[in-house]
């Protein structure tokens, strides 16, 4: 039987609001007709996704996940791709990881683009996935919020942090793109764009703009 028309995105962690927040994020993603846009949370993981040890613990939970489920696409919503290489082997549909699409629709906007992390501990994580893709030579800069998961998305203070933290990455390292390296921040890719004056990527919309693509030419 077809896959139904899903493209189905799974937050890893267990913080609903990061799923609402993802929601809101992809609506304008959505078309009249089109594959439907199921935004779904992993009970099974940790409050956010902070350490390489939370990477580990999702991974089995997520293969298990996408087995279950009929999508025709499913994105992996967050920026440390957990399990995506154990979910790919699972299935012949595809399977994005945001942080992959987020970076390669930055190359696509800059020569080099930055990265906003949540905290100093996980650039060393993300830049061990920028050396595998191949293009760590154009990643300007990452710096930290020094923030965890659920503080990016619970608002305060986090659009005031980016927009510092951006700046650093536009003046000081020479960032042509931004992108922002959580799937928590992803109610700031606008206002941060606004202020920054640069394409801000978020990396969710950037992969279900991608699987939306993939769906559509089968």
């Amino acid at each position: 039987m077809p896959a139904p028309q899903r493209i189905l995105v799974i937050n890893p962690n267990s913080n609903d609001a990061v799923t609402r927040g993802l929601a809101a994020a992809l609506a304008p993603l959505a078309r009249p007709g089109g594959p439907a846009i199921d935004c779904r949370t992993l009970a099974e993981g940790p409050f956010g996704i902070e350490s390489q040890a939370d990477v580990e613990r999702v991974a089995l939970p997520l293969r298990d996940l996408v087995l279950r489920e009929q999508a025709a696409a499913t994105v992996i919503a967050c920026y440390s791709d957990p399990g995506l290489h154990a979910c790919r082997e699972a299935t012949d549909r595809p399977v994005l990881g945001i942080a992959e699409c987020g970076v390669l629709t930055a190359l696509a906007r800059a020569d080099r683009f930055g990265v906003i992390a949540i905290s100093r501990r996980s650039i060393p994580r993300h830049q061990r996935a920028l050396r595998g893709m191949g293009v760590i030579g154009r990643c300007a800069g990452e710096r930290a919020l020094e923030m965890s998961v659920a503080e990016t998305a619970s608002g305060g203070d986090t659009l005031a942090r980016m927009i510092a933290v951006g700046r650093e990455l536009r003046d000081r390292d020479g960032a042509g793109a931004i992108v922002m390296g959580c799937a928590g921040m992803a109610a700031h890719r606008g206002p941060l764009e606004a202020e920054l004056g640069l394409p801000v990527i978020d990396p969710t919309q950037a992969a279900v703009a991608m699987a939306l693509g993939m769906v559509a030419v089968g």
